[in-house]
């Protein structure tokens, strides 16, 4: 069985246009997690925002709190 030039050429536009449609798959799933990955850097530096001001307020001297109700 001798395979022709035309099959030759026509496995390989089949391979070529599988590789191209995964080569796309995989650009829109790294341009996903880009996305992604930006949108977590944010939320992380809100909540490094948040834990800054959470413990300039919890490092306030206690003196300066009122004395509990049973004292």
């Amino acid at each position: 069985m001798t395979i022709t030039l035309e099959d030759r050429l026509t496995e390989l536009e089949v391979r070529l246009a599988f590789v191209d449609d995964t080569m796309n798959v995989l650009n829109d799933t790294v341009s996903a997690h880009e996305q992604q990955l930006l949108e977590m850097r944010l939320a992380m530096d809100r909540l490094r925002s948040e834990l800054v001001a959470m413990r300039g307020s919890l490092t306030s001297d206690a003196r300066d709190e009122p004395p509990p109700p049973h004292y």
